[in-house]
């Protein structure tokens, strides 16, 4: 049971443990995806030819010459063999509404994909079960569901997950689809039942946007069946996904991001780069509340792990040391370690 106001902030490292690509893995597919000069030959992908396609239908949209549009995919392309991920490669681009405009459907597109083909499927094998494959607790989402429903009734599960905000830089929807199905298994509820209760007592904020809306959930974002690998509305999910600049520029959102760290006595940061562009969305001043704070750097090096504790130390306006915990170990393995104190 979570006792304490707790704020999850989630990052790419957390989405794979579900088969989602790292920030590295993402940038070589679209480096792959938009090589055009392939196309025809006999070493062209499947992917390519999809997204050639779909630069086609971006053109037409955008009412540019397809050559354009193209060049832009290959301006794309060629920044993305020196970023480290894609958002940092389309803050650098924001100056050029073609090339932000192919990133934004490789992200759809790639990322589409890689939900369908994750170890989060659209439906359990058993109903009643999970749809989780594989070894279901080294899952940080499967980790979650516990912390969200032991030792909680039914009656009180709105007011637990009123206690929670997840603050998620991934695009995909493994939170949303998940937890529902948690809450299936957990006390033995309707489907609709389960997917009402998450829709509205569940604060999930996605800072870059996601994938599509998924067809229980309110809203007028454009829709998308979890895992539709080429939804026929493609083009206007990528369209409603947003840079770093787009998102910066929106102050009602930065207030909420900025609020939900704010407000919470806990932190605890899953899989997250701490790119400084991304830092800066969560965190106008340093804290005066002094919250605990838990982060998991698995993967990352001694040195960016240890500047990351003074960047928190500073950040939290943290006075006891032993308020920050840093863990090496992976996301769900963190949930797991923890859970005594996230349950505290």
């Amino acid at each position: 049971m979570l006792r304490t106001r707790t704020t999850l902030v989630v990052g790419a490292g957390a989405s794979m443990e579900l088969q989602f690509p790292s920030n590295a893995e993402l940038l070589a597919r679209i480096i792959q995806g938009y090589d055009f000069k392939r196309a025809g030959s006999e070493t062209s992908t499947r992917d390519g030819q999809l997204l050639l396609r779909n630069i086609y239908k971006l053109a037409e949209r955008s009412n540019k010459p397809v050559e354009e549009v193209a060049a832009a995919a290959e301006r794309l392309r060629n920044a993305c063999r020196l970023g480290r991920s894609i958002d940092s490669v389309l803050e650098q681009y924001d100056h050029d509404p073609l090339v932000l405009a192919c990133g934004k459907l490789a992200i759809a597109f790639f990322m589409g994909q890689a939900e369908s083909r994750s170890s989060l499927k659209d439906v359990p094998r058993v109903p009643g079960e999970l749809p989780l494959q594989g070894k279901v607790a080294e899952h940080w989402i499967y980790q979650l569901g516990q912390l969200i429903t032991s030792g909680v009734p039914r009656s009180r599960i709105g007011q637990t997950l009123e206690q929670i905000t997840i603050v998620n830089f991934n695009y995909d929807r493994s939170v949303e689809h998940f937890l529902p199905y948690a809450l299936v298994m957990a006390y033995g509820i309707e489907l609709k039942e389960a997917q009402d209760v998450i829709a509205d007592k569940l604060d999930v904020i996605h800072p870059h946007g996601m994938i599509g809306r998924l067809p229980w959930q309110k809203g007028e974002a454009p829709q998308a069946e979890w895992g539709a690998e080429q939804p026929w509305n493609l083009h206007a999910i990528a369209a409603q996904l947003k840079s770093l600049a787009e998102r910066s520029a929106d102050r009602n959102a930065v207030r909420d991001l900025r609020l939900a760290v704010a407000s919470a006595k806990r932190l605890v940061f899953l899989g997250f780069g701490f790119q400084p562009q991304n830092v800066d969305l969560l965190f106008e001043n340093s804290l005066s509340h002094n919250p605990e704070v838990l982060v998991s750097t698995y993967g990352m090096s001694p040195g960016n792990a240890a500047t990351i504790a003074l960047m928190l130390r500073r950040l939290a306006g943290l006075e006891n040391a032993d308020q920050l915990m840093i863990s090496p170990h992976k996301a769900w393995e963190v949930l797991r370690d923890y859970s005594l104190l996230l349950e505290s």
